[in-house]
């Protein structure tokens, strides 16, 4: 410009901050910060002084980038962020990048929250401001933050070969490196397990209980939402006590502990000579087609009411020997009655004689088929009861009772009739007796 010897710029800032540069060349070089609006006035000088000042230029920079910015993960898939307002922000647009999708967020506080986002993903987040003279800064820098893991899903719960251990297989939807938990929780205990693979084994659970199994995800950000529970129900206990009583020479009564968690049982005897089996909701049982003097296996299998099953074996019984077959009685000098019988092994044997005023005890000697009765009193009934004695020494009780009527004259044994002995049976069966006259 002619007769002009320098310039002075004068730039004040809206804070009432102000600047100038004085210079002999046409341009000058201001530092401006963001998010604060300039005044810009020109004047002119030579000898004779200043001139008018120029027209007023008026400059707004960009918004200022927040640089105190927060991110939460207020939920497992909800990103929340926060900063503080900046200079010349009339509007922030918060976005979160990952490889397949942009969330967007615009709102005039200095807050969004950032939802529906994918589960276990590392996301970009931008705070962007904006206003309306300059539009957006575009530089602010991105943070990164991870959403939660994704819930896993039970595929099966099964029990191992162990009664007390259950596998437990799900899905992993997430990252390696990312801890499953397995959690069981029944009506009084909890049992969890944890692994980095897709099975988990649940271990020491007790027999007889009830769980509700979920499984859930864990990373560095936190915890994923659980998954669906799994109903788990353990195996049946096996009952604490079982007893075996044999009732009559062919029929035992069972009987057990109530077993937790069991819903029915399946009792079996079990022997070379054969097998008996019943199958109750109780917790007894009478079993018949029981063989004399044999050994037998006792096993009972608990059923829960879904079908799971305990086998559980117990001592052995052992049935009672044989009762005596083809009993004869003789007549015999000195008021004696001699017994007879055929045992079905070596065995040894009592003989009772009942009768209204007197009774009698014959023990035969060992493995002895025979034995004599004396001081037998005529004109009396007898019921006579020839059984096996068991290695404790106790008497079997279930033999039948035969009853005689012994005349005071001539030497035969009147006939008398057979009865079965079964209390519980309330029967009686009557016999043919073999009454053979004296060879004395």
């Amino acid at each position: 410009m002619p007769l002009v010897e320098y310039y002075i710029a004068f730039v004040k800032r809206d804070d009432g901050s102000e600047e100038r540069c004085n210079t002999t060349d046409t341009t000058c070089h201001f530092h401006c910060m963001c998010g604060y609006t300039y005044l810009i006035t020109m004047f002119t000088y030579n000898q004779a002084g200043s001139s008018p000042p120029g027209d007023v230029f008026n400059y707004t920079t960009i918004p200022c980038c927040p640089e105190d910015v927060t991110i939460a993960l207020v939920s497992t898939e909800t990103l929340e962020i926060m900063w503080s307002s900046v200079r010349g922000a009339e509007l922030y647009e918060t976005t979160a990048e990952e490889i397949e999708d942009v969330i967007h967020c615009k709102d005039t506080a200095p807050v969004c929250a950032l939802s529906d986002l994918r589960c276990n993903t590392q996301y970009s987040v931008v705070v962007t401001p904006c206003s309306e003279i300059r539009g957006c800064n575009h530089t602010c820098k991105p943070h990164t933050h991870e959403t939660a893991p994704c819930s896993p899903e039970i595929l099966s719960v099964s029990q191992t070969n162990s009664s007390s251990s259950v596998s437990v297989l799900y899905t992993a939807p997430n990252t390696p490196n990312t801890t499953y938990t397995v959690t069981a929780v029944g009506l009084t205990d909890t049992h969890t397990c944890q692994s980095l693979s897709t099975s988990c084994q649940l271990t020491q659970l007790p027999c007889g209980a009830t769980y509700d199994v979920t499984a859930y995800a864990r990373t560095a950000v936190g915890p994923s939402l659980p998954s669906y529970s799994v109903p788990l129900e353990t195996g049946p206990c096996c009952p604490h006590t079982l007893t075996v009583d044999q009732v009559t020479q062919a029929m035992t009564n069972v009987t057990w502990s109530p077993a937790t968690g069991a819903r029915s049982y399946v009792t079996a005897l079990t022997s070379s000579r054969g097998h008996a089996k019943c199958h109750t909701m109780d917790t007894h049982c009478l079993m018949g087609c029981i063989t004399c003097g044999t050994n037998y296996s006792v096993s009972l299998e608990a059923i829960s009411r879904t079908g799971h099953k305990a086998e559980c074996s117990y001592h052995g019984f052992s049935s009672s020997a044989c009762c005596p077959s083809s009993v004869k009685l003789y007549r015999m000098a000195n008021k004696t009655l001699r017994v007879y019988w055929h045992s079905s092994g070596p065995q040894n044997h009592t003989v009772e004689l009942i009768g209204t005023g007197t009774n009698h005890t014959c023990i035969p000697s060992p493995l002895s088929s025979s034995c004599d009765v004396a001081k037998v009193m005529c004109g009396d009934v007898y019921t006579m009861v020839v059984a096996p004695v068991n290695q404790d020494g106790s008497k079997v009780t279930f033999c039948p009772r035969r009853i005689y009527s012994v005349s005071c004259f001539g030497n035969n044994v009147g006939m008398g009739k057979c009865l079965a002995s079964d209390s519980k049976l309330h029967r009686a069966t009557l016999l043919t007796l073999y009454i053979l006259p004296n060879t004395l």
